[in-house]
């Protein structure tokens, strides 16, 4: 896997992260209605790690060098 793609992937993945994770936290606040989720802390904290995992990921991407770029 090259640095690029790799790099790609931890955003991408991320992003989603971040999405799922903001939906199942304001289901679980119950600000999302609907669903069997809606007003369940144990979707609000599963929701909140998810979350929190895909903003460690995307600043992971976001700080790992890409093409061009050398450690010394």
């Amino acid at each position: 896997m090259t640095k690029g793609i790799g790099r790609m992937t931890l955003i991408t993945v991320g992003v989603i992260a971040l999405i799922l994770g903001g939906i199942w936290t304001g289901q679980g606040l119950n600000l999302i209605p609907g669903s069997f989720m809606t007003g369940s802390r144990m979707w609000l904290s599963i929701g909140l790690i998810l979350a929190t995992v895909g903003i460690i990921l995307i600043v992971l991407g976001l700080r790992r060098p890409g093409h061009g770029h050398t450690n010394t």
